[in-house]
């Protein structure tokens, strides 16, 4: 057998073996590295079955994101609105329009309209909006200028690192509450920001959780 296979023969199997474990590691740092929200979910901006420009009913009509998403200082989901919600106004302006049409047949049979969700956190992760809307963080800080969008994309990447940056230091981030839905308004604009934050995070109790139960219920 010698003289059909070489003596360097020998040494393949464990060649073989410490490629495999090097592309393992490769395919797992790389998976580690660039399967996350930053590379797989920012600029995500899918064709909704209605047009709804948030940069026309926001930015320049001035809707209160509370008008649509009605129960997101309440509850933990930022609900989607509901035909009867567009159709508050919709029964007045727009009336035949083409664009609304998915909008009128809900309305009349019930059925939602099949909006695509756009921001989602996996199941393994716990968000409640009401505890961060109550407690001065703005739509802004997750969904990014989002009055100013016609077509909704998700702007920031929402990864395990994005958040615990804010938990670790929320003060940079919160604002008055009668603020959070001013999509335009930055902290830099309160001149002793950094002293009302910190008083407000002292005043409310504002302690994020940075550990693993804090999140993964």
């Amino acid at each position: 057998m010698s003289k059909i296979f070489p003596k360097s023969a020998n040494k393949l199997p464990l060649q073989i073996i410490i490629f495999v474990f090097i592309l393992a590691g490769a395919v797992t740092a790389a998976t580690t590295y660039y399967a996350t929200p930053k590379y797989t979910r920012v600029g995500y901006a899918p064709v909704q079955p209605v047009p709804y420009s948030h940069a026309l009913h926001v930015g320049q009509l001035g809707l209160d994101c509370r008008y649509c998403h009605s129960n997101v200082d309440k509850s933990g989901v930022a609900n989607l609105p509901t035909a009867q919600t567009c159709m508050n106004c919709h029964l007045h302006i727009k009336t035949d329009s083409p664009l609304l049409a998915p909008v009128r047949a809900s309305y009349a049979s019930g059925d939602p309209v099949p909006w695509k969700r756009i921001h989602q956190t996996p199941d393994y992760v716990y968000f409640n909006h009401s505890v961060h809307v109550n407690r001065g963080v703005s739509c802004y800080e997750c969904h990014g200028q989002i009055n100013e969008m016609d077509v909704v994309q998700h702007a920031k990447p929402l990864s395990m690192s994005f958040c615990l940056d804010c938990h670790r230091n929320p003060a940079p981030r919160i604002r008055p509450l009668d603020l959070v839905t001013n999509l335009n308004w930055r902290p830099e604009q309160m001149p002793d920001h950094a002293a009302w934050a910190a008083q407000f995070v002292k005043n409310n109790k504002v302690l994020p959780p940075t550990s693993c139960t804090g999140c993964h219920r």
